[in-house]
């Protein structure tokens, strides 16, 4: 069995035998030990290490968390930071970006850049707190892989496992329906195809390598696929910001952002990759954040350049709070737009739907009470097939799925959940002390604002509706 290296001049076998605590279900690609942080070291004396107490109560200090094992040849494959910004932001970049100049047209560009920035701010602390909770419970049960609900069970019971799973559900197949409806009109529009035969085409592909793909070769599909994006998007914005109005950036109607809220958070959603990422990273909080904190930066600023583009770009955008598409104005009115979007939609769409299929599938393992670390094709099948029927029986459901995941889905699941399993851990006096120091500081209050900020939303949301009686999306 692979050893590693302990901070003093000893090996340590690593062996589940070893552990005061149960392991539960423990994954045949990784080796699981429970930690605590040790107290700051001066950089450059040694590497930072982690704290482990074995049966005999004598403490052994450790690298990370446990070790990603190839079960062919049994050598360690660590996941990369760089392949973990990949994976955070072609999750993030997806269908989102190309519905946010719709639903913030009417509120204008200042307003929503705004809007924007403090949604980046919101998601990337419930991402981070999500992973604080996630890596103390790989800890405590002994196994990688952990999911929300294990998560949930763990910090709020049952009632946390019921409201994890249905938001959680409902979210993943709201999205994944409106990636495959989008995917599959590109790919009938460019190739005249059926648009069964596209989307069943776009499922199987792109479910095929979720499936079929180890780490690295994911890894590899979504750094091209990132790079797609970012070729596309370049060219894009070449083309389309040549008659860039500036004047027209700095329009802000703040009482039309309700409407774009529910998207704009949508647009920012990764953190259901965030338990794959705890694992793929070996437990290692410190390239959690590093992954988390980059890998949503770029998709933030791909959406500000993007919002800028084609609210400067193109006059007269509707303001009656009608949700209207202007990158459908943007290419009558340039005919080179036209395939550069297509392109940049695939890409985009592409990086998302393999990570919510990777998210969702582990969730169904794990919900399933199946072993971890192992390929089943169950998972998959629930994952791949609910999506491509919904899309087919409604083809024009991108908007309506997108704004339904935004307004029930994403603010329960990574809003409310998250600061709720967080204040539980921290601070419930039946739970365990949390194993690592908090992610995310302020305590208390920083709960309590990212609690509040869901109730918030969720009132200026409904008081939206009701002022125009349904007329938007």
């Amino acid at each position: 069995m692979a050893s590693i290296p302990a901070a003093s001049s000893s090996q340590l076998h690593v062996s589940p035998l070893a552990f005061a605590f149960p392991l539960r279900r423990p994954p045949p690609t990784s080796l699981a030990i429970p930690m605590i942080r040790r107290p700051p070291v001066p950089s450059g004396s040694r590497p930072r290490t982690l704290k482990c107490f074995s049966q005999k109560q004598s403490v052994q200090e450790f690298e990370r968390l446990f070790s990603n094992l190839n079960q062919a040849t049994m050598k360690r494959e660590p996941g990369s930071v760089t392949s973990g910004i990949l994976l955070v932001t072609g999750t993030t970049v997806g269908a989102g970006i190309l519905a946010i100049p719709a639903v913030t047209q009417e509120a204008g560009f200042l307003a929503s850049a705004i809007t924007c920035i403090l949604c980046w701010i919101y998601m990337v602390v419930t991402g981070l707190l999500i992973a604080e909770v996630n890596v103390n419970t790989m800890c405590e049960l002994g196994s990688g892989g952990v999911s929300l609900v294990s998560m949930a069970m763990r910090t709020l019971g049952n009632f946390g496992v019921q409201a994890a799973c249905w938001s959680y559900i409902f979210i993943h197949y709201a999205l994944l329906v409106a990636y495959v409806a989008r995917s599959s009109e590109i790919l009938t529009n460019t190739f005249n195809i059926p648009l069964w035969e596209s989307a069943t085409f776009f499922s199987l592909v792109f479910g095929g390598i979720c499936y079929f793909g180890s780490q690295r070769v994911i890894g590899a599909i979504n750094g091209f696929l990132v790079f797609g994006i970012i070729v596309s998007f370049t060219s894009l914005v070449g083309v389309a910001s040549g008659g860039l109005q500036w004047q027209s950036l700095l329009q802000a109607h703040f009482e039309a952002i309700p409407q774009s809220i529910p998207i704009i958070a949508l647009s920012f959603v990764y953190q259901n990759v965030v338990p794959v990422l705890c694992t793929n990273l070996e437990g290692d909080l410190s390239k959690v954040r590093t992954a988390v904190v980059l890998g949503t930066a770029i998709p933030l600023v791909l959406f500000l350049i993007w919002d800028a583009v084609i609210l400067g770009t193109i006059p007269n955008l509707d303001t009656t709070g009608a949700i209207t598409d202007p990158l459908q104005q943007l290419r009558s009115e340039n005919g080179i737009v036209g395939p550069i979007v297509e392109v940049f939609s695939f890409f985009a769409i592409a990086t998302s739907y393999i990570g919510f299929v990777l998210g969702l599938s582990d969730f169904v393992s794990d919900l399933l009470k199946l072993p971890s670390g192992q390929s089943k094709p169950l998972p998959y099948l629930l994952t791949l097939l609910p999506p491509l029927v919904l899309s087919l029986l409604d083809p024009d459901v991108f908007y309506k799925a997108l704004d339904f995941a935004g307004t029930y889905g994403v603010l329960v699941l990574f809003g409310v959940l998250p600061a709720a399993m967080s204040w539980s851990e921290r601070y419930s006096k039946s739970a365990l002390t949390p194993i690592t120091d908090p992610l995310v500081p302020g305590g208390r209050s920083t709960l309590i604002v990212v609690t509040g900020g869901v109730a918030g939303c969720a009132k200026l949301k409904a008081r939206d509706r009701k002022s125009n009686l349904g007329g938007r999306i």
